[in-house]
């Protein structure tokens, strides 16, 4: 199955890998569905992505103006959803945002490394997959 063209969703784990560690399966996986599909966020995703990356803890692998960067670069280049549908379907209710997102933005899956997310596919027909299985769709 390709996606090419595809809405997807994902997980705040992923892109934290992302930034980190650009060449890590999460990267490679986030980097070749950004270059064939769009990438959906709402208000909380970009809110728990910004409030992470603010966390002091990553200052040894990256600056804050990097982090930042990163976050200013990708918010312009992601549909933002407005939630209209709440969902409360998670074990970890933290991570409901992204079932919403996912459910109100129409995504064909999300990818995340969460595992009460993964735990839960399909969720409403929505494949929800790891990075791996992302890459293994695509090749």
């Amino acid at each position: 199955m390709t996606y090419l063209g595809h809405r997807f969703v994902v997980d705040t784990n992923v892109l934290v890998s992302r930034l980190l560690l650009p060449d890590s399966i999460p990267g490679q996986a986030f980097a070749q569905a950004q270059a064939t599909g769009d990438m959906l966020v709402s208000d909380e995703t970009l809110g728990e992505l910004a409030e992470v990356l603010s966390r002091p803890k990553f200052d040894k692998y990256l600056s804050a103006k990097e982090r930042r960067k990163f976050f200013s670069l990708l918010a312009p280049l992601c549909i933002k959803v407005e939630i209209v549908q709440p969902i409360r379907a998670c074990r970890d209710p933290h991570d409901d945002k992204f079932l919403e997102l996912a459910v109100n933005g129409s995504a064909d899956f999300i990818f995340s490394g969460d595992s009460d997310l993964l735990g839960l596919h399909p969720f409403q027909g929505i494949p929800v997959i790891t990075p791996v299985q992302y890459l293994e769709k695509t090749d």
